[in-house]
Formats: C-alpha cells, sequence, structure tokens
C-alpha cells in the first residue's frame, strides 16, 4: 500500500543514548523492536525497513549528528521515493510539556536545529513532525545541559508510556492519515 519514511532525530554515540535530545532514536528504536527490525549501518543513517499491515516503513536513524540531519533525510527520500507527505519526522520538543505529544503537517523549526537543517535541506517546512514534549524544566543558561541530560527516574514511566504511544502514531498514520491521527492523539494528556 504505502511507503513511509520515518525519521528519528537523535545524536549518534553512548554519550548521547538516553537522553531527551535523542527521544527521536528511542521511538523509532521500539517501533522496529515492535515489529522485530534490526537496524543497519548505511549511507548517512542507521536504517531499517518493516512491512506493517501491508505498509511499508523506512525507518532511519541520521548518523550526521542532530545539525545535519537533512542531508540523510533528503538521501533516503530521494532512493526509496518517498514523498514528502509520507515522511514523519520525530524529534523532542523544549516548548511542549512532558506531558503532551504534538503530531504537525507542517511548521517552524522552533529554534530546533535538526528541524532546521531539514527544512533548509528540502526548501520547505511542509513536512509532518511528530513532537514529542520534553518540558523546560531547567535554570537560565542550562538549556543545552538540559537537552543533553537523561530523565530523571520520576519522568520515565510517562516516557516509556509516550514512546509506546508514538509507535501507535506513526502505526495510525500509515493506516488512516494525518488528520484523523493529529484528532486522534494531539489531545491525549500524559501522567503518571
Amino acid at each position: 500500500m504505502g511507503k513511509y519514511l520515518i525519521v528519528g532525530l537523535g545524536n549518534i554515540g553512548a554519550d548521547y543514548a538516553g537522553t531527551r535530545h535523542n527521544i527521536g532514536f528511542d521511538v523509532v528504536d521500539a517501533l522496529a523492536a515492535s515489529l522485530n527490525g534490526q537496524f543497519a549501518n548505511v549511507r548517512l543513517a542507521e536504517k531499517v525497513e518493516l512491512k506493517w499491515k501491508g505498509h511499508s516503513f523506512i525507518c532511519i536513524k541520521p548518523t550526521t549528528y542532530m545539525n545535519l540531519s537533512g542531508q540523510a533525510v533528503k538521501y533516503w527520500m530521494d532512493r526509496e521515493k518517498i514523498p514528502l507527505d509520507h515522511i514523519l519526522v520525530i524529534v523532542d520538543e523544549l516548548a511542549l510539556p512532558l506531558s503532551k505529544l504534538r503530531l504537525r503537517p507542517g511548521g517552524s523549526d522552533a529554534g530546533h536545529n535538526g528541524l532546521r537543517n531539514i527544512q533548509e535541506t528540502l526548501g520547505t517546512d511542509a513536512y509532518p513532525r511528530l513532537r514529542f514534549g520534553i518540558g523546560n524544566n531547567f535554570p537560565k543558561g542550562r538549556q543545552v545541559d538540559f537537552v543533553l541530560g537523561k530523565w530523571s527516574d520520576d519522568e520515565l514511566p510517562i516516557v516509556r508510556k509516550k514512546v509506546g504511544i508514538c509507535v501507535e502514531i506513526v502505526e495510525s498514520f500509515a493506516a488512516i492519515g494525518l488528520e484523523r491521527t493529529m484528532n486522534q492523539y494531539n489531545k491525549l494528556e500524559f501522567e503518571l
């Protein structure tokens, strides 16, 4: 039926594993695990192709580091001949509380370097993205430390629950489309 490019944003390397900024990687890892997929190192990314109910998910974790994510997105979009509206970029979002997820058809990069680079590389901001709220609970001047920091023990149960819901959102995006999926999931609040 449909072929989709599912992009989890993050930074490669053990230092970044489990950090707020790498939640995109964590979501595509969970999606791959749910469908018994194994990532392989390929050009500009770690990649796995997953089959789900007649759909094909090309999942990538760019190996370019966050600020050059657009290179991997453009390369795999072109190589796999995936239209813009069949891309879903999963990204951490400071402007949303931890209790929220937000699926959008496009929009600004909101200061996120990965989204900014994708927008510059593709020449448009009209590609779907799933924003994973990480909150902004940090002292003035400590944003980088917060974003690159690991989840607290208190946050982890909500994070795990939201990662599972993100897997559902990817499947819903393929099954019923962006608008209906937005209507179903954007209102949810996650609490312990």
